[in-house]
């Protein structure tokens, strides 16, 4: 797309009744941004990738675990996956039931492991240890195991879940100590399952770690599900026009592999998936202001309040963010265009968005929005320099702006410890520059 025309969210009507300018005026700087539409066009489309009987699309949760976001993906008819005891409570508190989450743990001790058991939801291991672990505490249960196929894919090392360097998984090797505990604990293997890594726009790589894994699955008889990972990519280079994922290609080639495997298995075995960053990243943006403008031996700098705080893939993974440039009335600018680099407001040289972008000019005062930042933004949030985490917002079906997690204030720094109000004195007045242009007010009607 040419960059002097280059209006995303304006050309899908991203914000619906309102507009940026507006959203930051009611709920303040930064602020993240959902569109209900485009996140129901997502959870549909993952839903229709195959047409064979039980399959099942399990969200992975770490993407994005705002509960009105769980609410509509649990509506649209996803099961979801779930890292940690704290993303099994939220998946319940949003309408989750035991037999529709998989907990996938990682490295876990007895009590985690314990709080899902306890729970009546199904349980992964990815380790020898981990099933031995699993054993002791529920001797007889039905357990799945997590494979390492031996191939990986990913942006980034950072994001490469499978293959030789990967921590995650059981390699095929181990098979045979597999079965012994299996045997030894009384343990029924119900499934297993993979995750190759993330952001893949091309199905090579996946077909050869799905092949791989029905390989592994067909050592074990009596499996009930085949969980053949996430990791869909979406197109981060909209500006360079970067093509979507070749769904329809993708749906056959592993329709076609999955009923050839499903024959020589002779017995049913139901297929799932477990998306993330597909199912919510377009459908968030992230609002900032743009504080300072600066040029520094030969570098052209726009300081934003996006710090890595705020958003972190940038830093963790040289993320690739497109962004938009928005003048005083909320609307996108696209005329004179510059090199820049935008960084934000934490005390770390390495707090930078995107380096060397080529952008519209700005200036403080402007606003800024990040697209595709739907997954991985709020969920890797911090409290680092002590900054405070941003509100949500959803864009309702009907184009009105719903708060669905307010700001954070100074106030809630210090909620967690221990009660020192013999020897602190909090002004009101304190709590109040940080609640500025950050009201918890009802829009249309919705309050969460």
């Amino acid at each position: 797309m040419n960059e002097q025309t280059f209006d995303f969210t304006g050309t899908m009507g991203f914000y619906g009744a309102t507009n940026p300018r507006k959203l930051i005026a009611d709920f303040g700087s930064p602020l993240y941004v959902y569109n209900e539409a485009v996140l129901r066009a997502r959870c549909r489309e993952m839903r229709q990738l195959l047409s064979l009987p039980g399959f099942k699309v399990h969200y992975s949760a770490k993407a994005n675990s705002n509960r009105e976001l769980l609410r509509i993906i649990h509506q649209e008819g996803l099961a979801a996956d779930a890292m940690s005891p704290g993303e099994i409570y939220i998946l319940e508190q949003s309408g989750f039931e035991a037999d529709e989450i998989l907990y996938v743990g990682n490295n876990v001790g007895a009590e985690e492991m314990e709080y899902a058991i306890s729970r009546g939801i199904r349980v992964s291991v990815d380790s020898l240890s981990q099933l031995r672990l699993y054993g002791r505490l529920n001797r007889g249960g039905d357990v799945a195991i997590r494979i390492n196929p031996g191939v990986g894919l990913g942006h980034h090392p950072k994001v490469i879940t499978g293959g030789r360097q990967s921590k995650f998984g059981i390699t095929p090797e181990w098979i045979p100590q597999v079965k012994e505990i299996l045997a030894e604990y009384g343990l029924h293997l119900k499934g297993i399952n993979q995750h190759l890594g993330s952001l893949f726009l091309e199905d090579r790589v996946y077909l050869e770690g799905a092949a791989r894994l029905l390989a592994i699955a067909s050592l074990f008889p009596g499996l009930e599900f085949v969980d053949l990972g996430g990791g869909f990519g979406i197109p981060y280079h909209k500006r360079e026009g970067e093509s979507r994922l070749d769904f329809k290609r993708l749906k056959g080639n592993l329709e076609n592999l999955l009923q050839v495997w499903l024959e020589r298995y002779g017995s049913e075995v139901a297929f799932q998936i477990e998306p993330g960053r597909y199912v919510v990243a377009e459908s968030g943006v992230l609002l900032g202001t743009v504080h300072s403008v600066k040029e520094s031996y030969g570098t052209r700098y726009v300081g934003t309040d996006l710090g890595f705080n705020v958003l972190a893939r940038p830093v963790l993974y040289d993320a690739y963010h497109e962004m938009e440039a928005y003048d005083a009335a909320g609307v996108p600018k696209n005329a004179e265009y510059e090199n820049v680099t935008v960084v934000g407001n934490i005390c770390e040289s390495g707090d930078i968005l995107a380096r060397e972008r080529n952008l519209p000019r700005m200036e403080p005062g402007d606003l800024i929005g990040v697209l595709d930042a739907g997954a991985y933004g709020y969920s890797m949030c911090s409290n680092y320099n002590n900054r405070l985490r941003p509100a949500e917002v959803l864009i309702r079906m009907d184009g009105t702006p719903a708060l669905i997690r307010r700001r954070e204030t100074l106030k809630d720094l210090s909620r967690l410890d221990p009660d020192l109000s013999d020897t602190i004195h909090s002004s009101e007045g304190d709590d109040e520059i940080e609640v500025r242009g950050a009201r918890r007010r009802a829009v249309g009607g919705q309050v969460f």
